[in-house]
């Protein structure tokens, strides 16, 4: 690779791109604030310290890119961190301009929004927070699917206790109860919002027939699904069936849990109780064969002089006008990073020439694009 190669450890020692990047955002990836309106209880999304681009998911407003806190306490990819620590993390986030904040239920389980609640609590009307329910819990762990609306009101009452608030900006299905239709889970969560208890609804990894079967009970505000420069699954009908009900998108792994941070090369192996063991695309033969479209991010970077993260980042901004990523971290410098995918810019050439080279690529671990017509 060449002089100019910049990747995540060598950003580090160069805090001032957060800077640059905030103050290119505005000429970036602005949206534009006319059209819909945005509700009555809505967070003050304007009294902020800093200030980065904000998009819609359907009438929700918040920032362009927002905070996944999932890895700060759920032990799925790294170990626990101090509450204390990640407290100033999520507030450092506030200050840098983020107002959208992603946890669950099943983080933890229940610790996640516990530091959510807590960071937020003192900020509460200038941010965006998002939870999500549909698992039944024993002895501190999941132990399967409830989506029934009693268990969706009992789940809802704790997130409120947790997060330490009166209502849930986005709350989400978090996966699809095979035992409960879905008009019942929307017309509960459509009770909940006429209640004040949440704002808007959201889905995750439903099929493209319950989606629509939702979105006739209660407008879907956003759908949360995987979506990457990895797994691109959703570029099969999904994206186009929000772009036809009006429904934003919240991509998840959206630097592919770390791969394309350089976390991960060919050498890479797992313990058998590690998560990534359970991951199709993160096999010892996947990521050998992987490589290939991680190599061609690096030269796109370095043409670029960003990071492999930022430029990851900025292909999904780039995609569709309302696509929200929400990369999770644990670390004020990767969040920095992060931030720094508003300074880059694509040509539409420049997305045609980057896609025809990717898609030459035949990844491994990665999945159908039927599935998208099932519930994960």
């Amino acid at each position: 690779m060449g002089n100019s190669n910049i990747n995540r450890r060598k950003f580090i020692a160069t805090g001032a791109m957060a800077t640059s990047a905030i103050a290119l955002a505005q000429l970036g990836f602005a949206q534009s604030n006319s059209g819909n309106a945005i509700p009555k209880n809505s967070p003050n999304l304007q009294n902020r310290n800093s200030a980065l681009p904000n998009r819609k998911l359907g009438k929700l407003e918040v920032s362009a890119i927002g905070l996944g806190c999932m890895s700060m306490t759920s032990n799925s990819y790294n170990p626990p961190r101090p509450k204390n620590e990640m407290v100033k993390v999520i507030r450092g986030a506030v200050d840098r301009g983020v107002t959208f904040f992603d946890t669950a239920e099943v983080y933890g389980p229940y610790t996640s929004e516990e530091y959510v609640g807590e960071a937020l609590k003192p900020l509460r009307n200038k941010v965006v927070i998002a939870s999500k329910f549909g698992f039944k819990f024993e002895n501190g762990k999941s132990v399967g699917r409830d989506s029934r609306p009693a268990s969706i009101r009992k789940a809802v009452e704790g997130m409120l206790r947790r997060l330490q608030t009166d209502r849930i900006d986005l709350l989400y299905l978090h996966r699809v109860d095979p035992q409960v239709p879905i008009e019942d889970v929307a017309g509960t969560v459509k009770d909940l919002i006429r209640e004040g208890k949440a704002l808007h609804f959201g889905l995750s990894e439903a099929s493209l027939d319950n989606i629509r079967k939702a979105h006739a009970i209660h407008p879907v505000t956003a759908l949360q699904n995987e979506y990457s420069l990895v797994e691109r699954v959703h570029e099969n009908k999904t994206l186009a069936l929000c772009e036809e009900l009006g429904i934003g998108f919240v991509p998840w792994c959206p630097v592919v849990r770390g791969f394309m941070a350089d976390r991960f090369n060919e050498y890479s192996r797992f313990s058998d109780e590690s998560r990534f063991t359970a991951v199709p695309y993160f096999t010892p033969e996947a990521i050998r064969n992987n490589m290939a479209l991680l190599n061609l991010v690096r030269d796109w970077s370095d043409r670029k002089g960003v990071t492999p993260v930022q430029l990851s980042l900025a292909w999904l901004l780039a995609q569709k006008p309302f696509i929200v990523p929400i990369p999770g971290t644990t670390k004020l410098h990767h969040l920095d990073e992060n931030l720094g995918a508003f300074k880059v810019a694509f040509t539409p050439n420049e997305l045609k020439e980057f896609r025809i080279a990717f898609e030459k690529i035949n990844l491994m671990g990665v999945r159908a694009p039927e599935t998208v017509l099932k519930d994960v």
